[in-house]
C-alpha cells in the first residue's frame, strides 16, 4: 500500500500553490474589500483575463479533459491536490474548463457534440452551467417536474429551475427534465445542451447568498431545443448527473481541506505573538487542543479525499465514500475556520481576515450539492440496508 502522491502530480500541485501564491493571494485583499462593500466576490474582466493567461502558458487548462480535445486526461488523484491549493484562496478563480461539468460531458458527448461544446469548453472559450435543483426539489432531484416533450425532431422544455450558479453568464447550461413521469429517475430524467439566448430560456433574478455569492432562478417556457442536443441517451440523465455531482462533492472536499490547512496556519502562526495574562495563546491548552484537533482531522479528511479519488480512478462504485467525504470534510473545515475565528479574537470576525470569507462559503458548502443531513442519510441507509 503507498500513500505518497506520484512525483509528477506533486509537481503539478506545487505548481498550482506557486500560482495561487503568486497570482491569486494578491488579489485576495481586493476581492474581501469589495465583498465587504457589497460588491460580491468577483475579480475584473481584465484580471481574468490575466489569470487565464498565465494559466494557459503553465499548462494549467483541461488538465483532466481527454487528450483528443486539448486535455491532459489526469486522474482524480492529481486533481485533488490542484483543488485543495485553488481552496485555499478566497480569490474566485476556477482553472478552465470547470471538472464537474467537464466529466458529465466526457462521459456523454456525441462527436458532434464533441467538436461544438466539449473542445470549446475545453480551451477555455465558453462557460458552463448545470439546471439541477427546483423550488419544490432541492436535494431530490429524482423529485424535479421540469418536463421535455418531443415535437418531431426536437424537445419542448417547460419547468422552473433554481440555484443554478454562472446562469447570466453560461454560453450554454446542462439542463435536466423528465422525459418519462412513469420511470423518473429510472430511466426517464434526460440532460439537455441549452444555448444562452435560446428562446423561452429566462433568467428571472439574481438571488444574493451569503459571502458575497450569488445563484440564480429559471423559467423554461416552450423552450425548444434541437434534437442533437439531447446529451446521451433519452431517459439516461440521472446516472450522468449523479457522475457530475460526485465529481463537485470530492472537489468540495479537497477546497474544505484546503480553506482548514490556511486557517490552521494562520492561527499556529498567530498564538504566538497574541499574549492573553502574560503568556501566549500557543501556551494556552484549549488553543494547543484546537490545533491538534485540527491538524488531525485535516489528515484524515485529506487522506479519505485521496483515498476516493485513487477508488474512482479504478472504476470502483464510490458513491458511499463520495457522501462520507462531501459531509466529513465541509463540517471539518467549518469547525476548524470557526475556531480559528474565536482564537483570533474580533479580529478574527472582521472583513480583514480571510476567516469571515472562508466561513461563509463553507456555510453554502455545507448545503450545495447534497446537505450533510443528506449524505448521513445515504450513508447510513446503505449501511441498514435500508434503501429502497
Amino acid at each position: 500500500m503507498d500513500f505518497e502522491i506520484a512525483h509528477e502530480h506533486r509537481m503539478l500541485k506545487d505548481l498550482v500553490a506557486r500560482f495561487v501564491r503568486e497570482e491569486l493571494m494578491p488579489l485576495e485583499p481586493a476581492v474581501l474589500a469589495g465583498e465587504a462593500a457589497g460588491r460580491g466576490v468577483v475579480i475584473t474582466q481584465a484580471q481574468q483575463a490575466r489569470l487565464d493567461e498565465i494559466a494557459r502558458g503553465l499548462g494549467l487548462f483541461g488538465l483532466d479533459a481527454p487528450v483528443d480535445v486539448g486535455g491532459s486526461e489526469l486522474p482524480m488523484t492529481a486533481m485533488v491536490g490542484v483543488e485543495e491549493e485553488l481552496g485555499a484562496c478566497m480569490t474566485p478563480y476556477t482553472l478552465p474548463p470547470d471538472s464537474p461539468n467537464l466529466r458529465m460531458l466526457m462521459q456523454t458527448v456525441d462527436e458532434r457534440q464533441r467538436a461544438a461544446y466539449l473542445a470549446p469548453y475545453v480551451a477555455g472559450q465558453t462557460i458552463s452551467a448545470i439546471a439541477i435543483s427546483e423550488p419544490g426539489a432541492g436535494s431530490d432531484p429524482a423529485a424535479m417536474t421540469t418536463r421535455a416533450v418531443r415535437d418531431g425532431d426536437d424537445w419542448i422544455i417547460n419547468g422552473r429551475k433554481i440555484w443554478i450558479s454562472r446562469a447570466d453568464v453560461a454560453d450554454f447550461t446542462i439542463l435536466m427534465a423528465v422525459t418519462d413521469t412513469e420511470k423518473r429517475a429510472r430511466g426517464g430524467i434526460s440532460a439537455f445542451l441549452v444555448d444562452k439566448g435560446t428562446p423561452g430560456f429566462n433568467v428571472l433574478r439574481r438571488i444574493p447568498m451569503i459571502g458575497g455569492a450569488y445563484t440564480y432562478e429559471i423559467a423554461i417556457e416552450d423552450c425548444r431545443v434541437e434534437g442533437w442536443k439531447l446529451l446521451g441517451q433519452e431517459g439516461a440523465g440521472f446516472a450522468p448527473m449523479q457522475t457530475r455531482l460526485g465529481a463537485r462533492r470530492i472537489q468540495m472536499a479537497a477546497w474544505s481541506v484546503g480553506m482548514a490547512q490556511r486557517a490552521l496556519d494562520m492561527m499556529v502562526e498567530y498564538a504566538p505573538q497574541r499574549k492573553t495574562f502574560g503568556a501566549p495563546l500557543s501556551e494556552r491548552q484549549a488553543i494547543q487542543f484546537w490545533a491538534a484537533e485540527a491538524a488531525t482531522k485535516i489528515h484524515a479528511s485529506r487522506l479519505m479525499t485521496y483515498d476516493c479519488a485513487w477508488k474512482l480512478d479504478q472504476g470502483r462504485d464510490v458513491r458511499q465514500e463520495i457522501s462520507m467525504i462531501k459531509w466529513y470534510a465541509t463540517e471539518m473545515a467549518y469547525e476548524t475556520v470557526d475556531r480559528v475565528m474565536q482564537a483570533f479574537g474580533a479580529m478574527g470576525v472582521t472583513k480583514e481576515l480571510p476567516l469571515a470569507q472562508m466561513q461563509a462559503k463553507l456555510r453554502t458548502m455545507r448545503i450545495y450539492d447534497g446537505a450533510t443531513e443528506i449524505h448521513k442519510w445515504v450513508v447510513g441507509r446503505n449501511l441498514m440496508g435500508t434503501r429502497k
